[in-house]
């Protein structure tokens, strides 16, 4: 059987990286901090074991966002590109920064507690008031 593999990056090229293995999570996350992150009214990630994911270019430039918390992004475009820390199990991308983003579909919403009420739900997804 084959592994999965996914490649991704910035908008510029900088930095780019690459997750093998399969997904452990895609979601939309609503948190107050997510959607300053990303000037959006909620990200959304796809995850992978630590090991299975890799920087092929570039260099991330990391923001200690939260006790426990890293995002990374690149220092040259400032496109967001990863969450995780040691708060999280998983490493996750920016799921519209890998290179085929529907290879990723979201599964659910967390963190409903801070939706905006702009933003319309898909109801066929999973949903919870902080991450599962």
């Amino acid at each position: 059987m084959a592994i999965e593999v996914h490649d991704g990056g910035c908008m510029c090229g900088a930095v780019r990286y690459r997750l093998s293995g399969a997904f452990t999570y895609s979601a939309h996350c609503h948190c107050r901090s997510c959607q300053r992150a990303v000037g959006a009214g909620f990200a959304t990630y796809s995850a992978v074991a630590p090991e299975n994911f890799s920087v092929t270019n570039g260099k991330l430039a990391i923001y200690r966002s939260s006790p426990g918390v890293e995002r990374g992004f690149c220092r040259k475009c400032g496109t967001s590109l990863t969450y995780g820390g040691e708060a999280w199990t998983d490493i996750a991308v920016m799921t519209a920064t890998l290179d085929d983003p529907a290879a990723a579909a979201p599964t659910s919403n967390v963190y409903l507690d801070h939706k905006q009420p702009w933003v319309a739900l898909d109801d066929a997804l999973k949903a919870f008031s902080k991450f599962p």
